[in-house]
């Protein structure tokens, strides 16, 4: 159900009135997150095209100024929807990697424990929470009509580092679709929840779950990594 605007998010928004910048700095954060929570809902349902700024300001009880404010329009806030995102997951990748080292410092056997490291740990994130439901089918609309490029650090050192591993280059189209096919494996069971969550009675993941996944992902890299060390 549409939230009303709030009367102090009103006053900020209206043209030709001044705040003071401890009120901003109160509101805003949160005003942007209502506002990309309600865009993030829908335009996963609706699509780019099918989706106002109106009906996402109603819906996040916003004022309709705040889009402009932000992101300067709806394209802008499509991409903000993926900048937020990428940077939540660049803020959470840097509590176990270090984005500055280049993988091909690295010993093979610290490429493949790190490999192991970040994709356990990106397992944590697709299933603890920090994807929602909403997001994932943003990001299947995303990927589907490719209407803005998605450049995500982590994704691209996670390339550099199979690259590294493989002795190859991160164009290399063998590395292209090992890295297709790794992050496949975390994020199927998501992706299509008809052959995961349904089959097995569940509106969510539990513990047990990411931890056969884990498991299931290290058997492909296991896999993968025969071709190296055989």
């Amino acid at each position: 159900m549409p939230t009303k605007v709030r009367s102090d998010e009103k006053r900020i928004a209206g043209r030709g009135q001044k705040s003071s910048d401890s009120e901003r700095a109160r509101l805003m954060p949160a005003t942007k997150e209502r506002i990309l929570a309600s865009a993030t809902k829908l335009f996963a349902k609706k699509g780019f095209d099918g989706v106002g700024i109106r009906e996402i300001c109603k819906d996040a009880g916003a004022n309709i100024c705040m889009i402009s404010y932000f992101w300067g329009g709806k394209e802008g806030l499509y991409q903000g929807i993926l900048d937020d995102l990428i940077q939540k997951q660049t803020e959470y990748a840097k509590n176990f990697l270090n984005l500055e080292v280049e993988p091909e410092t690295l010993s093979k056997k610290e490429q493949i424990d790190l490999l192991y490291t970040i994709l356990d740990k990106s397992v944590d994130m697709m299933y603890g929470g920090f994807i929602s439901n909403d997001l994932m089918g943003f990001l299947l609309q995303e990927h589907h009509h490719q209407r803005i490029e998605l450049t995500s650090p982590l994704l691209v050192y996670v390339r550099k580092l199979i690259a590294a591993i493989f002795d190859k280059k991160t164009d290399d189209k063998d590395i292209i679709f090992k890295t297709i096919f790794i992050i496949s494996q975390i994020n199927s069971p998501k992706i299509m929840p008809a052959f995961s969550l349904k089959l097995l009675k569940q509106e969510k993941f539990s513990e047990g779950d990411k931890n056969i996944i884990k498991n299931n992902v290290r058997t492909y890299i296991q896999a993968l990594l025969n071709e190296v060390q055989g």
